[in-house]
């Protein structure tokens, strides 16, 4: 027979002490076991209830606040603390960026290990709502229900659809989205057109258990040039329903520019490998940074705070120090936007992307800027960049990196310290990943600078651009 889990009893008022990372929280049991509580910050006096307890330290998650932080504020959204998008809207936003700041300097010191200058004043974001440029919401034949809705679980619930986002940790709820601070107008009208119409239509939203239903997603990105991109995923082909619903959009939420639909059959939610139609309008919208123009088609990547990526990309481009004679090397490169902004002081701008679309558009983008000394290359760095390689486009002066948030291979980072680049500008959006990497460079480089960019404001996400410069 299997063993039931051990139930822990809640700990009643305790009181937080300090932050952590990631959106935790810490204090200090009897003993001295670390405990990181979720949804608590510094000050607070709150109920505990364990979730995962080992020798050393364990987690928590709050079941009731006692007495609040001098620091907490009132939330500005109806849907904060259910719907996970922004989870620290109870705290002042200068306030979140000492934390994050802290989180920085903790994770650098605690996992790099290696000697570091002082880490610059983080450079918080412009906007503290309405900073996104793209937003991605689900139809889901299964509402999220909170405790309260619930009750005792003794009442028969009938299960209600829901447009919104998915709820943290559950792969089939997803939580209703009334109106949503993140992303700018159409968005919120945008939500309320297709509820309204499929309500009335009884249109079927997707079941992601037994995979049936007709509506799956549906994508929003805008632009600071006002132009709006909007693309419908649906589960299969129903070409009278699906022009209905497209036109309904057009004639009814305002300054769409390019209407968009994907039909995907997968169990999955992804649709990097399926075809984009375009409906209306043209199959991209444009995007600007200081003076260069970016395409954005459907399934491109681009930093999602437009007004603080130019931030982000001012301090790389400060930080590369190119003087116009440079070789420059876009690592991660996807679309090229890092190496483009990059490129007036660079000689060449070698761009290497693992993702052949993402190439194509990067080899667009710098036609578009009207730049001939990019190029582009798709696979592996450590593939590309061999000798030959070398010898016909020129060993890197400056290597610019921006790995996901698992940060580089130890095959790239071994590929670096061979390439012995004099100067690499590392920007990454996991400081702890970026800190065991810097560890695993400091072979052959010291870290020069550090800068801290927040790009998501209320979210326990941060960046972190790093210089160093071989020893």
């Amino acid at each position: 027979m299997a063993r039931k889990k051990k139930k822990h009893a809640p700990i009643e008022n305790v009181t937080i002490e300090s932050y952590a990372a990631e959106g935790k929280s810490i204090v200090h049991l009897e003993g001295g076991k670390v405990l990181f509580v979720d949804k608590a910050i510094p000050g607070d006096v709150v109920d505990v209830i364990i979730t995962k307890d080992k020798k050393s330290w364990a987690e928590g998650r709050t079941t009731r606040l006692v007495t609040p932080s001098p620091q907490r504020i009132d939330a500005f959204c109806q849907h904060f603390g259910v719907c996970g998008g922004c989870k620290w809207q109870m705290l002042p936003y200068a306030q979140q960026l000492v934390y994050k700041q802290q989180q920085v300097s903790d994770q650098l010191a605690r996992i790099g290990q290696v000697e570091l200058p002082e880490i610059q004043p983080i450079i918080g974001s412009p906007r503290e709502r309405y900073y996104r440029n793209k937003l991605e919401f689900t139809f889901s034949a299964s509402r999220y229900l909170t405790f309260e809705e619930i009750g005792d679980g003794e009442k028969d619930i009938k299960q209600q659809p829901a447009l919104g986002f998915h709820a943290p940790r559950l792969f089939d709820k997803v939580v209703e989205i009334q109106t949503c601070y993140l992303q700018e107008e159409p968005t919120n009208t945008l939500l309320t057109v297709l509820r309204e119409y499929t309500e009335a239509k009884g249109l079927t939203y997707y079941n992601f258990r037994d995979h049936t239903g007709w509506l799956r997603n549906v994508i929003i990105r805008v632009t600071t040039t006002g132009e709006v991109l909007v693309n419908l995923v649906i589960h299969n082909e129903d070409k009278e329903e699906r022009e209905a619903i497209l036109q309904h959009m057009l004639d009814n939420i305002p300054g769409i520019t390019s209407l968009n639909y994907t039909i995907n059959p997968k169990l999955n939610d992804t649709i990097h490998d399926l075809e984009v139609h375009c409906w209306y309008g043209k199959d991209y919208i444009v995007e600007k940074l200081e003076d260069y123009s970016f395409k954005i088609s459907p399934k491109s990547f681009f930093q999602t705070n437009t007004y603080q990526a130019e931030a982000l990309y001012q301090v790389t481009r400060d930080f590369a120090g190119l003087t116009g004679t440079e070789t420059l090397y876009d690592l991660y490169c996807g679309t090229g936007s890092i190496g483009i902004f990059c490129s007036a002081g660079a000689k060449k701008v070698i761009g290497i992307e693992v993702v052949e679309d993402a190439v194509k558009d990067a080899y667009e983008n710098a036609a578009m800027n009207g730049l001939d000394h990019c190029k582009f290359y798709a696979g592996d760095v450590e593939k590309i960049c061999t000798d030959a390689f070398f010898a016909e486009h020129g060993r890197p002066d400056v290597i610019i990196t921006d790995p996901p948030r698992a940060g580089m291979t130890e095959k790239l980072v071994k590929q670096l310290l061979k390439m012995r680049a004099p100067r690499v500008v590392y920007v990454s959006c996991n400081p702890a990943t970026q800190a065991r990497d810097l560890q695993l460079l400091d072979e052959a480089y010291k870290v020069i600078k550090l800068q801290p960019v927040d790009m998501f404001p209320h979210t326990h996400h941060i960046e972190n651009v790093a210089l160093l410069e071989l020893k």
